[in-house]
């Protein structure tokens, strides 16, 4: 037996309104996500600045004197890790940032396609920050077992 959905839903009948509370919600939000990219860009450049610095590091210290050298770490790897964080971190933040340019757009203009584009970045920002939580979720089960299979060997 398949079920049927109807063509027609409740929301298809009218036409959403903003009432004054939830513009001014939203106007908040937009400020608040505008700081918040912000700080994530400066951490972006500071991300990028710390790489450059250990491949300057790494060029003007020999492997004997490197601090990581004990470690077995080169500090190219490490400047690739952060170059990686960086990128990785700039999706996120530049989604955020257009979320928070075109709701204040919106806003001020009452444009409904800035509306549905700010919410369209907010989305792909969460959707973004949700995929990499499941994936560190992932790996983290997969270093826990094979912690216990270690263990247990």
């Amino acid at each position: 037996m398949e079920l049927k959905q109807q063509d027609d839903s409740v929301f298809d009948n009218f036409e959403l309104r903003l009432n004054e509370n939830s513009k001014n919600f939203l106007r908040e939000t937009a400020k608040w996500a505008f700081i918040l990219s912000i700080v994530g860009f400066i951490m972006i450049g500071i991300f990028v600045f710390v790489a450059v610095l250990f491949i300057v590091m790494s060029s003007a210290l020999s492997s004997n004197v490197s601090p990581f050298a004990q470690s077995g770490l080169g500090t190219e790897y490490i400047s690739i890790v952060y170059l990686v964080m960086a990128l990785l971190y700039f999706f996120p933040v530049f989604y955020l940032y257009k979320f928070s340019r075109k709701m204040k757009s919106a806003l001020i203009e009452k444009n409904t396609e800035d509306l549905t584009a700010a919410f369209s970045n907010l989305k792909s920002h969460y959707k973004f920050i949700g995929i990499t939580m499941l994936i560190v979720i992932g790996i983290y089960v997969l270093i826990f077992a094979f912690a216990l299979i270690g263990i247990l060997i």
